[in-house]
């Protein structure tokens, strides 16, 4: 044996900064933070007020990359780092190129003619009219290259000359318009939404509607719908008129005929979750597929031998899941909820943990790969949140063996408390920030209901799929029908509880990623920094605590004003642009109805004159106002609104015709003075909210 006698090597120890000691503890578990990042990248998008170039960022991102590649063949602790900013500009990079991809023309006018188009679509509109959406859009006097890739007209009115299906051309005269701007600055951005779904037009018939061609399903989606449809009136059929169209909407997604009562129920007891086909339904359907293949295999020992049941079994309700994803229309939320289930299922088929926070993360990377405008939707937010909590406390209650010190049959019971408790938690600021309530009782409705639908709706659901080969689908039916018809009872007695919802006020913009963030931190950081996520949360909390409202709002038509009063919002008049006056009072977190607002003090709908802290407001309505009168209302008012002014001003006015380009205003008074915000400073420049930047995209598209 040779033994060396060169002298000790002595190793050098490497000493990493503070923050490189952290990331390095986090070794193993940082790939949860990829889709974090990777959604950052995607929100940092949204944020600007002009379109980035896509070339630069190809090259910033090309750089990064660059960087990365050399901190790893160096072995820098700053690896995580050039990687954390190579996947933020990914993810921007990304999103960019999706919104130039999906660029077509939108209607830039008001516009009153013939209107043909195949039908695409069919669903109910927010007054519960049919509503159709139309592809192959033909309208009068208009280039096929400036006409909109899709439209949506809904049908007031009787149509004794139309029965909708899926690929038939119908033709009809109506009223289109483009799609609607927030109805202030920082609301709800329709327009993007618009953009995103190619949809170029928005508009109404009030004529009927005449066939030109009948429906020819000569793409597979037409068929898959018109399957879809036939399958809904098969559903509805065989049940009652109040249970059938909810079945219809929890099995195809076809909600177009649901009880606006029983809606309004579910709504009020936070139910309304259970309609849209999500991670809940596809779980379900796919556990009790999974359950029935392993048992049933392991009931027969020759194959429970040969056959590994539990991947056959998930195989088998990988494939259920698929085709679930189809009949219910593969909408958004269906496909996040594919894709959740996908990942798992197929984690089990390769003997690895199938709910596991990585799961989750890839789950939701690969949602934002294929639709990165998801992650700004309440369905993304909401869904991913309630799965991550679950799976981030369940596997802490594992790794502390808390469970184990309940009696075994308990369990199930604190399961299912626990999971209606964390789900609920972690959904409820994004829930409340989206739609300006919280159901104080939907928790124990869920308890109530949840399970009903696990253990009786979903597996008499594939009881009438099996049965349906020898004409019994009823039965199973009827199991359905009986679970539906419990579930609407208790969302129409919990929602009728005093105090069953409460309003809340809209937050600023920063909170719901400041509360995501401190989540985040909980569920995925390890070690004792993980706590600061509480810290986080509540600071998000105070600022939501804080949120100041608009003191005065203008609408885009320029004949809707509400002033904040001690008393809540008062309107000008009790009737005319509802919808915009729905959601003030909304995102003020005020219960009352556009009537009971316009009773509070401002009398006069055509001429309202208000001044506070030394801010004088005019909105006049008169459709010629003299030079004279104009000269009084520049002398004495900081914030005029008028119909129409033709001649000079020496102050700033607000008409009709301004409006329309500048969108709604808002007003915020201060000790110190007042700040008028529009819409369009707001939003910016983006390619849904400007015509020139949208005909650029599309000249270079050509």
């Amino acid at each position: 044996m040779e033994t060396s006698l060169a002298p000790p090597v002595a190793r050098r120890r490497v000493t990493l900064p503070p923050f490189g000691d952290l990331l390095a503890r986090q070794r193993g578990h940082l790939f949860t933070w990829t889709p974090v990042i990777f959604g950052a990248g995607i929100g940092w998008f949204f944020t600007l007020k002009i379109d980035p170039n896509k070339g630069i960022m190809l090259s910033l991102a090309i750089c990064v990359l660059g960087v990365w590649v050399c901190r790893i063949l160096a072995g820098s602790w700053l690896v995580p780092l050039a990687a954390a900013v190579t996947i933020g500009a990914s993810g921007f990079l990304l999103v960019t190129l999706r919104a130039e991809s999906v660029a077509a023309p939108v209607l830039e006018f008001r516009y009153y003619g013939p209107i043909e188009g195949r039908i695409l679509k069919i669903d109910k509109s927010g007054s519960d009219k049919p509503r159709l959406t139309l592809d192959q859009v033909v309208l009068d006097r208009m280039a096929p290259d400036r006409t909109p890739y899709r439209v949506r007209v809904s049908l007031h009115g009787d149509q004794p000359f139309l029965t909708p299906e899926p690929g038939m051309t119908v033709f009809m005269t109506g009223h289109l318009g483009p799609p609607a701007g927030p109805v202030e600055p920082g609301g709800y951005d329709f327009q993007r939404k618009a953009w995103f779904d190619r949809l170029g037009a928005l508009g109404y018939t009030r004529s009927p509607a005449l066939v030109l061609e009948p429906a020819v399903q000569d793409t597979f989606w037409l068929k898959l719908t018109a399957f879809r449809q036939v399958l809904s009136d098969v559903i509805k059929s065989r049940m009652s008129a109040r249970e059938g169209p909810f079945a219809a909407a929890i099995l195809t997604g076809d909600r177009t005929e649901i009880d606006p009562v029983a809606l309004e129920a579910l709504r009020a007891s936070n139910l309304a979750h259970l309609l849209a086909i999500s991670g809940l339904h596809m779980g379900l359907l796919t556990g009790v597929i999974y359950t029935l293949v392993r048992f049933g295999l392991a009931l027969v020992p020759r194959y429970a031998m040969r056959w590994h049941p539990k991947k056959c079994a998930a195989l088998c309700a990988l494939i259920t899941a698929f085709l679930y994803l189809g009949i219910s229309g593969a909408n958004v939320a269906t496909q996040r909820a594919f894709v959740m289930v996908a990942v798992m299922l197929i984690a089990l088929c390769l003997d690895r943990r199938a709910l596991t926070l990585r799961a989750v993360s890839l789950a939701a990377l690969l949602v934002l790969v294929i639709k990165p405008e998801s992650l700004i939707g309440p369905g993304f937010q909401m869904s991913f949140a309630a799965t991550t909590a679950l799976v981030a406390v369940f596997a802490w209650l594992r790794d502390v063996q808390l469970m184990q010190r309940f009696p075994k049959w308990s369990r199930p019971v604190t399961s299912l408390l626990l999971s209606s408790a964390i789900a609920g938690l972690a959904t409820a600021p994004f829930g409340a920030a989206h739609f300006n309530q919280v159901a104080h009782y939907g928790l124990v409705a869920n308890l109530l209901s949840v399970p009903i639908m696990g253990i009786v709706v979903m597996p008499a659901a594939v009881l009438a799929c099996v049965l349906a080969v020898i004409g019994l689908e009823a039965v199973g039916f009827w199991f359905v029908e009986l679970g539906l018809r419990w579930i609407l009872w208790v969302a129409e007695t919990v929602s009728g509880w005093d105090g069953a919802v409460s309003k809340i006020v809209a937050p600023d913009p920063v909170v719901l990623p400041v509360i995501a963030f401190g989540g985040l931190v909980l569920c995925l950081w390890q070690g004792r920094w993980r706590l600061s996520g509480f810290a986080i949360i509540a600071a998000g909390f105070v600022v939501w605590g804080q949120a100041q409202r608009p003191d005065i709002l203008v609408a885009e038509s320029g004949r809707l004003i509400g002033i904040l009063t001690t008393d809540g919002r008062a309107l000008n008049k009790p009737k005319g642009d509802g919808f915009t006056a729905k959601n003030w009072l909304e995102n003020d977190g005020d219960p009352v109805t556009q009537e009971e607002a316009a009773a509070r003090g401002l009398s006069e709908a055509n001429l309202v004159r208000f001044s506070d802290r030394d801010v004088s407001v005019v909105l006049d309505a008169a459709k010629d106002i003299s030079p004279e009168k104009m000269r009084d209302y520049c002398t004495d008012m900081d914030v005029i609104v008028v119909a129409r002014f033709e001649g000079s001003a020496s102050c700033d006015i607000f008409t009709e015709e301004s409006l329309r380009h500048s969108g709604s205003l808002a007003v915020h008074i201060r000790d110190t003075g007042f700040r008028v915000e529009t819409t369009r400073h707001r939003r910016g420049v983006r390619y849904w909210t400007d015509q020139d930047a949208r005909a650029r995209l599309l000249s270079k598209s050509e």
